[in-house]
């Protein structure tokens, strides 16, 4: 009797024997011990309402659709951190090249031309580039003539009417075309050379431009091989 009260006695206290899944540390259940404790339910059910078949099943499946949905969920999170990061290599690529942005601010480092495009909606006459500094005062016109619908080039090699050289800064970009009968603004964009290349929020990738600052990947309409 004292052999048969001690089995009761075990069975009756078996958690005591804290017999649970490997992985004990990361506090989780695996499929391991779900079987298990889906064992120990079997066995300790009423013998007058066993389990059903149903029940049994339904238990099993919602288990296994919840463990697939965590370990896609956690795939799903490296899949991103590792596209994170081949973005990032692939940037920092661009560090040393000049993109074309919308902006119509450029600066000029003293060897360095200013770079940009005018666009055209329709064919103009008389299309202008005028490039102002910080006071805004005119420093260079170029006349570019009749040009028809589209973008096109201009450069500025910083040199002033009198022969000398622009001070190193910033210069603001503004062209005008004679639409018909009316002369209007143009949009003219400028292109900014890339210093390094840093990761913004939710991931993103931002482009640190010389003296222009942070932009945004996204923002950007062209890359270009950079000079000196």
């Amino acid at each position: 009797m004292e052999h048969v009260t001690n089995s009761l006695t075990e069975q009756l206290y078996w958690g005591d024997k804290k017999q649970v899944g490997k992985d004990q540390g990361d506090g989780k259940l695996g499929q391991e011990d779900f079987f298990r404790l889906l064992t120990q339910q079997m066995s300790m059910q009423d013998p007058t309402k066993p389990m059903d078949n149903d029940q049994m099943i339904a238990q099993m499946t919602n288990f296994t659709m919840a463990e697939g949905i965590s370990d896609l969920s956690n795939e799903f999170k490296q899949f991103a951190a590792n596209m994170t990061s081949n973005q990032a290599l692939q940037a920092s690529s661009m560090v040393g090249q000049k993109v074309l942005i919308p902006s119509d601010v450029s600066y000029f480092n003293g060897t360095r031309p200013v770079d940009g495009i005018v666009s055209l909606p329709q064919s103009g006459d008389n299309v202008q580039v005028r490039i102002k500094n910080e006071a805004g005062e005119i420093v260079h016109t170029i006349d570019m003539g009749t040009l028809p619908q589209g973008q096109h080039n201009f450069s500025w090699d910083g040199t002033l009417a009198d022969g000398s050289k622009a001070p190193n800064g910033d210069y603001v970009i503004e062209a005008t075309g004679s639409m018909g009968t009316q002369t209007e603004a143009l949009p003219a964009l400028t292109y900014g050379f890339v210093e390094s290349v840093s990761m913004g929020g939710q991931g993103g990738i931002v482009l640190n431009l010389e003296s222009i600052g942070r932009v945004d990947l996204r923002d950007v309409i062209q890359i270009t091989s950079g000079g000196a």
